[in-house]
């Protein structure tokens, strides 16, 4: 078993090619760091870790960890990981930590695979599924746009469709009723409202938004305290996801176990590991729920490694969340297959299976160099926030 001789973390900025809006989000592109270590054979693992609210909060925090990773075999991954929380003491900082220490734990997995030749989902006990189906997501905009994008995507071959609320409800139903209409009674409609509405709102919001045959409503209230999801569960005829909130495994775990939603949307950048998001997903098939793969603003690096994840879980949901769509482009030589399909099938190649380009990644540091980190939000959204902590309101 090879040990980890370097790690280098690589910050990068990739715009979107279009804003990404929602009542939590502003954001005009991705800022990631890039994981890549390097073993004694000499052989290259890659990782990304999640910026979150801050890339350079997370870019310390991995440079905390490495004395913790070099010289460790690649094969120790997860004990790394216990040292971390119980001798670093992270533990206390679960939600940096996790973000960080996920593209680690990609990079360390990704050299095991090249090291004994294997795909990643045969070393996470091997595949269940020969594909994962991802959802087509929607730009916020005017009834007309919405349709339009939904013409686009039903002939494009999406059958799970992805959209912000949260913001204005009567807009909203407007953009759902168009929707509907052009995507025809089969295909999914599915609502994200980041914890915009309270309960007795979103309760209301909800049944009106029940005439269009919602798939599943992902986080209506905010995520503490959980009683808030549970009432609302009880009192709605619609599916609801829970996202916010599952910030850790511990909380993930909590809300899995108390039957808090239906299906939960999260990731390795929420628990800190591969291991730990198909460990919570099983628990979840356990308690006969589903899971649904989250995107944070994921470059191919990640994706990717999640998607093997995946292809081992029996009870994921179709229509996953991806960004692969909307980046302008990405850090990898080949584009992801979801960059323009609904639908990702076995990558077999050894590790996560990907080759990064050396020069885009260059190229993306630089602008990051340059330009600093894509920020999750915007002045106007600060300014707006800071006059109505409730609501942001967004003139279509």
């Amino acid at each position: 078993m090879s040990q980890i001789v370097k790690l280098e973390f690589i910050p990068v900025s990739v715009p979107y090619a279009r804003p990404e809006v929602s009542r939590l989000v502003n954001r005009l592109g991705v800022t990631d760091i890039l994981v890549r270590a390097t073993d004694a054979d000499g052989r290259i693992g890659w990782g990304e870790s999640c910026s979150g609210a801050n890339a350079e909060s997370v870019l310390e925090a991995l440079r905390a960890m490495e004395p913790f990773v070099l010289g460790r075999s690649t094969w120790e991954s997860e004990a790394i990981l216990h040292e971390l929380w119980k001798t670093a003491i992270w533990q206390y900082r679960k939600g940096t930590a996790c973000y960080a220490f996920a593209g680690i734990d990609m990079a360390l997995w990704d050299l095991c695979g090249k090291e004994c030749g294997q795909p990643l989902y045969r070393l996470l006990g091997g595949r269940v599924r020969s594909s994962v189906n991802y959802y087509c997501y929607l730009e916020r905009g005017l009834p007309e746009a919405i349709r339009e994008q939904g013409l686009k995507g039903i002939a494009a071959g999406y059958t799970v469709f992805y959209l912000k609320v949260g913001i204005d409800i009567r807009q909203e139903l407007e953009m759902v009723r168009a929707l509907r209409e052009a995507i025809g009674p089969e295909a999914k409609i599915r609502l994200d409202a980041n914890g915009a509405w309270r309960v007795n709102e979103a309760i209301r919001n909800i049944e009106r938004l029940h005439e269009f045959d919602i798939d599943f409503l992902e986080q209506p209230v905010e995520a503490d305290p959980v009683d808030s999801m549970q009432e609302v569960r009880r009192r709605v005829p619609v599916a609801l996801a829970s996202n916010e909130g599952m910030w850790s495994a511990e909380d993930a775990y909590l809300r899995i176990s108390s039957r808090t939603a239906d299906v939960y949307t999260f990731s390795p950048y929420w628990v800190g590991s591969l291991l730990q998001f198909q460990r919570l997903s099983f628990v979840a098939n356990y308690e006969g729920l589903q899971v649904c793969r989250h995107s944070h603003g994921d470059l191919g690096v990640a994706a990717a490694a999640m998607h093997h994840a995946c292809l081992t879980l029996p009870n994921l949901v179709d229509g996953n969340q991806q960004t692969a769509q909307i980046v302008e482009d990405d850090v990898l030589s080949v584009p992801l297959p979801i960059a323009s399909s609904p639908d990702w099938g076995v990558i077999d190649e050894p590790g996560i299976g990907i080759e990064v380009d050396e020069d885009k990644v260059a190229h993306f540091h630089k602008r990051y160099q340059d330009e600093g980190q894509f920020l999750p939000y915007s002045t106007a959204s600060m300014n707006a926030a800071a006059a109505n902590p409730r609501r942001e309101v967004v003139r279509l």
